[in-house]
C-alpha cells in the first residue's frame, strides 16, 4: 500500500529524522540551501536556489526506496516550469504523468490540490523553476493582452500547458545540472539558463496564438519529407546518412531539407544530429554499463577526442565525470 502524506505529515517525518543530514534543510551559500529527502523515504536532495529576486531554481536529484505520495491542497500558484530528466511523477486527477517527455508549464493564480505519486521510478532527475508574476510580466511589455492573461492571474485558476520536452530543453537542463562554473559565476550562468528556457516556452505560447511569424510555407508532401528525414536521423544515431544521401531517402533536394528542417526545428541538421548523440551518450553513462569509449562508438564517434569535446560543451562536465556519477548524488 502506497504512504500518504500530507505537507504536514512530510515536515513531520522529516523532524524526525533530525541529525541525519539526509532529512536537514541545509544552507551551501547565500542563495543556496539543500533539501534533503528523509532517510525512510529514499535518498538525495533537492538544491534549492534563489538566483535573484523573484527567480528560484530547484536541482533535484532522489533516488526512492518505496512508493509513496504526497497531497497538496489548494494553494497561490506561482509561474512554473519543470522539466525531468529522468523518471516519471504521477498525479491524480488533475494533471497527466510528467516525464516520459513531457514537461510542465504554469501560469500563476490559484492551484486546484493534487496527490503526487512518486516511486513508479526509482531515481528521478529534473529541474523545477518558480518565477514571480512581476518579473514574467516585466518580459510581456508590448505583447498581446492575450498572453498576459492567460500567464499571468491573480484571483482566478491557473492555467496550465503539458508541453513536449524537446532535444534542446533536455540539453539545457543538463547544462544547469552540471553546471562548471562556482560562485557568482554560477549564479549568472543558471540565471541565464532559466530565461533561455523561458524564452522557449513564450515562443511557444505566441506560437500557438498567432502571435509568431509565419514559417516557411511548405507543401505537405515536403514537411512529411522533413519529419521523415528527422526520424531517419534519429534511428541511425550510430551510423547516419550524409545531407545528400537523406535528402535522396525522403524524396527532397538538399537546399529544401536544410532550409525546411531548420524551420521545423529550430536547428539545422547537424545540430539536431549532434544534440540526440549527446541526449543518447549521456543516458548510457548514467547507466554506468558501458565504458566512455564504448558510448562514443554507440553515438557515432570514433574520436574520442571529438566526442568529449562534443560532450563538454553540451553538459559542461566531461563524458568521464558523467560516468563516474557527477551529480548530486557526488556529495555522499
Amino acid at each position: 500500500m502506497t504512504l500518504l502524506l500530507t505537507e504536514a505529515d512530510y515536515d513531520e517525518l522529516c523532524q524526525s529524522s533530525s541529525g541525519s543530514p539526509l532529512s536537514s534543510c541545509s544552507s551551501e551559500d547565500d542563495y543556496e540551501a539543500s533539501r534533503w529527502l528523509p532517510m525512510s523515504l529514499g535518498r538525495g536532495r533537492t538544491r534549492c536556489l534563489e538566483l535573484s529576486p523573484g527567480v528560484w531554481l530547484d536541482l533535484i536529484d532522489k533516488e526512492f526506496a518505496q512508493p509513496w505520495a504526497l497531497r497538496v491542497p489548494e494553494h497561490d500558484h506561482l509561474v512554473q516550469f519543470t522539466i525531468m530528466l529522468s523518471g516519471v511523477v504521477d498525479y491524480d486527477e488533475v494533471y497527466p504523468t510528467l516525464g516520459e517527455g513531457v514537461g510542465y508549464l504554469s501560469g500563476s493564480g490559484l492551484s486546484h490540490g493534487y496527490v503526487a505519486r512518486y516511486g513508479r521510478s526509482r531515481h528521478i532527475r529534473g529541474i523545477n523553476i518558480h518565477l514571480r508574476p512581476d518579473v514574467v510580466e516585466s518580459f510581456l511589455t508590448g505583447q498581446s493582452s492575450t498572453l498576459r492573461q492567460s500567464l499571468l492571474k491573480t484571483n482566478d485558476w491557473k492555467t496550465a500547458w503539458f508541453p513536449p520536452v524537446t532535444p534542446g530543453m533536455r540539453i539545457v537542463a543538463q547544462q544547469m545540472l552540471h553546471c562548471p562554473f562556482y560562485g557568482a559565476a554560477r549564479r549568472l550562468y543558471l540565471q541565464a539558463k532559466v530565461f533561455e528556457l523561458l524564452a522557449v516556452q513564450i515562443d511557444a505560447l505566441q506560437a500557438d496564438q498567432g502571435e509568431k511569424a509565419p514559417t516557411l510555407a511548405l507543401k505537405p508532401s515536403t514537411v512529411d519529407g522533413i519529419y521523415q528525414a528527422r526520424a531517419i536521423l534519429t534511428a541511425q544515431l550510430e551510423n547516419p546518412p550524409s545531407v545528400t544521401e537523406l535528402a535522396q531517402q525522403v524524396g527532397l533536394c538538399d537546399r529544401t531539407l536544410r532550409r525546411g528542417f531548420r524551420d521545423r526545428f529550430g536547428t539545422t541538421i547537424i545540430g539536431y544530429l549532434t544534440q540526440q548523440r549527446m541526449v543518447k551518450a549521456e543516458q548510457l553513462l548514467q547507466q554506468g554499463d558501458y565504458t566512455v569509449a564504448e558510448v562514443a562508438n554507440k553515438v557515432g564517434y570514433t574520436h574520442l577526442g571529438h566526442f568529449a569535446a562534443a560532450f563538454r560543451k553540451q553538459f559542461g562536465v566531461s563524458p568521464k565525470e558523467c560516468l563516474a556519477g557527477k551529480s548530486v548524488f557526488g556529495s555522499f
